[in-house]
């Protein structure tokens, strides 16, 4: 198991669609086990491959509460076959957006199909921060970022102030 580095914005890794991964074999497996070390270790709730660099459609998380045993989630693959017309409005952050949140809206409920790390087909239905946190790392598969959600000016704020907290920490 391995801690990789996460990339952080305005890296152009982070706007990079991923590709299906067509085999899981060992190397996806690792992966997966080396993006919980480095969640786990950040600490986050959810990681995408690309941004640790690795361009395959891969996610992981863990949504369970503070204080309850690790729930690691692993999806291969995985693709939104549904949303609710309901939508919330919650406060997101982002392992490759250091210390900065905002306000993002987006449906309230999901629905999944992905393949887990047997290759088996799932679905999962979610709601809550389960819902919120599956469409943020879907979307980083797609290259999007919760940043791309804000208005221009919002954005903007938050790419400074990335950029002055990564001038600190080099300091």
């Amino acid at each position: 198991m391995a801690i990789h580095e996460i990339r952080l914005i305005p890296d152009p890794a982070l706007k990079q669609a991923c590709q299906p991964v067509s085999e899981i074999d060992d190397g996806i497996l690792r992966l997966m086990d080396d993006m919980l070390d480095t969640m786990y270790d950040a600490p986050g709730i959810g990681l995408a491959a690309p941004q640790i660099g690795v361009f395959k459609r891969v996610v992981v998380m863990d949504v369970a509460e503070k204080g309850a045993d690790p729930a690691p989630m692993r999806l291969i693959n995985p693709e939104i076959l549904w949303t609710s017309e309901d939508l919330v409005t919650t406060q997101e952050g982002c392992l490759s957006v250091p210390e900065q949140y905002a306000d993002v809206t987006r449906p309230a409920q999901v629905r999944i199909a992905y393949l887990d790390e047997t290759g088996t087909r799932r679905e999962l239905e979610g709601d809550g921060i389960l819902s919120v946190c599956i469409q943020h790392e879907i979307d980083h598969l797609d290259g999007v970022l919760f940043t791309d959600h804000l208005s221009t000016l919002k954005r903007n704020m938050i790419m400074r102030k990335v950029a002055k907290w990564k001038k600190g920490r080099a300091a």
